[in-house]
């Protein structure tokens, strides 16, 4: 008798091999999401991050919370009352810089240096109230190419969205 063989995957040899392609992806997918969570935040990032957390913390227990900044450690401090989070800032310049000013500035408090507006009367800390708004501040961020200020909404505790043009 004559055999036909035709020359084909059975099924379970293609199971195995779509099995091993999953492990070889999912090995992929992993390894690069660490290097990009690796990937050191900006400042800026890192603020936020900040500010959502005290923000959290005071509506979850009801109580004020105080963010501030150690410009030693170049962290930023969330205080509670009885435990205190620290947010590193993983920057590549090591001469940053964070101030919190009032929201109302009178201009007064402005000094010229390098170019660039910066405020002299820093606030030491803000408040996070267990509402869920804050005392109302902006942030001031120093670095080695200058200085930018971030406003924060203070009934949201989020960025400050910026009015629209006027239209003719």
């Amino acid at each position: 008798m004559k055999r036909n063989s035709q020359s084909a995957f059975t099924l379970l040899e293609i199971l195995l091999a779509i099995a091993l392609i999953a492990l070889i992806a999912s090995a992929l997918v992993a390894g690069s999401v660490s290097l990009l969570k690796d990937k050191p935040s900006s400042p800026d990032e890192v603020f936020w991050q900040a500010t959502a957390q005290a923000r959290r913390t005071a509506l979850k227990e009801g109580t004020d919370v105080v963010l501030s900044f150690d410009n030693d450690k170049k962290v930023f401090v969330v205080d509670d009352g009885t435990t205190q989070n620290t947010l590193p800032v993983t920057s590549v310049s090591k001469d940053i810089g964070v101030d919190f000013i009032a929201a109302q500035s009178n201009g007064g408090d402005m000094v010229l240096i390098g170019g660039t507006m910066v405020d002299s009367q820093p606030m030491p800390f803000v408040t996070f109230y267990g509402d869920g708004t804050c005392s109302p501040f902006r942030v001031q961020i120093r670095a080695i190419g200058g200085a930018h200020i971030l406003s924060v909404d203070p009934w949201t505790c989020a960025p400050m969205l910026k009015p629209l043009p006027a239209t003719p």
